[in-house]
């Protein structure tokens, strides 16, 4: 096979969808199309629109066909694809963010494994891939009997540009209750269901699963010779270059809905399900400590909150009244999992200002996710955030450790994903954050913590 430079890259996030063309050789992004990943409420329940995201995938590949070498898929969590015996769907993608799930919540809890063989919180709605099929099977029955396959979410896409089925341990292993992480196997519970039979064979993140199918090849002018590969999970996708990176010790920080930190060389540490905090499994099969809070869908409910750019001025009043945002504005996930947000000392401040307190919020609440998992050494941020100066200096302030931001900080799903294609993420060079914490900050963040004591 030619020397892979060119990596179109389907990067599905929980809001927006992307198709973005890769170079390798500079590891930048060259093209871009988007499109919001509308959930449609039809049918037997809310669901991803995956007939506009397939004709949207299609259309981004045709313009850049002359152009790729090979196609690679990243998808957030908590998601999979029920196929038939002839591949379709036996039923829709269910949004994981609907509620249908927790009807059947205690019935389902006294069938998942425990915490200690899956890494697994117990998390609401749907964010539980196993709650999700637990409930499908039993509200619709008719359908269910239908599935044949049970294909995690990047390897569904994988299947249907190239034909072949797969699953994959990166979306397998996040917070799905299906998959052991010590024996890296499915868990227990996949064969008390019965359902490992409708599981395809395991492949890695970096396999090649076959090329393009030839009517998609027709439709889209890219060869039938087009390697597409297995796919990873979006988060683990962000940690993929660091980990070719080989340090030994860092955090990764991937911003977006999710705010999500994984802790490479951490500490070992007792981590409590309670409080969000998991073991992810990363594109080496790998168990990674991580622990996650909804901070991108938090900033996105208060914007409307907000005024003009913040300044420094902005920031300084915010510590001098100690105005201050505690969790958590989406309840039900995250560290704090059971407390309702609060402003404190804020009733007159400006809007600008409110936004500092959300973004000083923000890093406070990662700064907690990193203590809970022992994470060690410097803080790679990505996505985002990373343009967040005033998130980026609460976090600093609040870990007391080196804040990087990641060449890719605005494309790491991205970059990870295209080096499937590669497995040679080259040197890393980080840019410092120059950022000063504040004055006052230290009493700042003893304020925060001891609210959220009281």
């Amino acid at each position: 096979m030619a020397a892979i430079r060119h990596v179109a890259v389907i990067d599905l996030g929980k809001t927006n969808a992307k198709v973005a063309l890769f170079d390798l050789d500079t590891q930048h992004e060259i093209e871009k199309f988007t499109m919001p990943n509308h959930v449609l409420n039809d049918g037997p329940y809310p669901h991803f629109d995956t007939d506009a995201l397939w004709a949207f995938m299609l259309r981004s590949l045709a313009s850049l066909a002359s152009k790729v070498d090979a196609i690679s898929i990243t998808t957030h969590g908590a998601s999979a694809a029920l196929l038939d015996a002839d591949g379709a769907l036996a039923l829709p993608v269910l949004d994981y963010e609907y509620a249908g799930p927790e009807s059947l919540a205690e019935e389902y809890n006294r069938q998942r494994p425990p915490f200690s063989e899956t890494g697994a919180p117990r998390l609401p709605i749907g964010l539980n891939l196993g709650a999700q099929i637990y409930w499908q099977q039993k509200a619709f029955p008719e359908h269910f009997a239908k599935v044949r396959w049970i294909v995690t979410y990047p390897q569904y896409w994988a299947h249907r540009l190239c034909g072949v089925l797969a699953n994959e341990a990166t979306s397998l292993g996040c917070h799905t209750d299906l998959w052991a992480y010590a024996k890296a196997d499915y868990s227990t519970m996949v064969d008390r269901m019965g359902w490992r039979k409708l599981m395809p064979p395991l492949r890695k993140a970096s396999d090649v699963l076959g090329g393009l199918l030839p009517d998609l090849a027709r439709q889209t002018g890219l060869s039938v010779q087009t390697p597409i590969y297995c796919g990873i999970h979006d988060s683990n996708a962000s940690l993929y270059p660091h980990l070719l990176a080989g340090r030994e010790k860092l955090s990764v920080v991937s911003t977006g809905t999710w705010v999500i930190g994984m802790a490479i060389g951490a500490d070992a540490t007792a981590l409590d399900p309670a409080r969000d905090v998991l073991v992810n499994v990363n594109a080496l099969g790998e168990p990674v400590p991580s622990a996650r809070f909804m901070g991108g869908r938090e900033f996105q409910l208060l914007a409307t909150e907000f005024g003009a750019s913040p300044s420094v001025a902005d920031a300084e009043a915010v510590i001098t009244k100690h105005a201050m945002l505690v969790p958590s504005v989406v309840t039900g996930c995250g560290p704090f999992p059971d407390r309702k947000m609060q402003w404190l000392n804020a009733d007159a401040i400006t809007p600008a200002q409110r936004q500092i307190c959300v973004s000083f919020y923000l890093g406070l609440m990662t700064a907690t996710c990193l203590e809970l998992i022992g994470a060690q050494g410097d803080v790679i941020v990505e996505g985002p955030f990373s343009e967040n100066q005033f998130y980026l200096q609460m976090l600093a302030a609040a870990t007391q450790r080196n804040v990087l931001l990641s060449p890719a900080s605005n494309t790491g799903t991205t970059l990870g994903a295209a080096l499937l294609a590669s497995k040679d993420a080259g040197p890393m060079t980080y840019q410092a954050s120059t950022i000063a914490a504040p004055a006052n900050s230290d009493n700042y963040i003893e304020l925060w913590r001891a609210a959220l004591k009281a």
